[in-house]
């Protein structure tokens, strides 16, 4: 493996976490995304969903959608359009239950983003509920 290899993740991994937690991204969303562990709060997993589309995590983003709402053909849509955006920003604007151990919980949040050099901007409420004790994204609202 070259050094450039090697040190691409490793700068990643040391960086401040797209999800803007304040954390460094092996601290807050890479055990995620990795299945190290599993968030404890719908604001975990909705900022965890963040990276991951920042990241390009197609797999996580699928997995992490509540399956009485995950259409069957999700990972597929999301592999055509995922490279298409460019998210730039992240802000929680609030929360309300989502804790651990309720059942579900809601995230309100803004997300700056970029298509082939337009700003847009997605606001968003975000429902979340626990399936098989693990949260899940329900659905949202724009």
């Amino acid at each position: 493996m070259s050094e450039d290899s090697e040190w691409i993740p490793r700068v990643r991994e040391e960086s401040l976490c797209p999800c803007k937690s304040r954390l460094s991204y092996a601290e807050c969303c890479l055990p995620f995304h990795h299945g190290k562990t599993k968030p404890e709060t719908a604001e975990q997993l909705m900022r965890s969903r963040y990276s991951a589309y920042f990241f390009r995590k197609v797999d996580y983003l699928v997995e992490t959608t509540h399956p009485r709402t995950r259409q069957g053909d999700l990972g597929e849509e999301l592999e055509k359009t995922i490279d298409q955006v460019n998210w730039k920003f992240l802000t929680i604007l609030s929360s309300s239950k989502g804790g651990k151990d309720d059942k579900t919980g809601k995230v309100e949040f803004v997300a700056d983003y970029y298509v082939e050099g337009e700003a847009f901007e997605l606001h968003e409420n975000s429902r979340f509920r626990r399936h098989k004790g693990a949260w899940k994204y329900l659905d949202g609202k724009a």
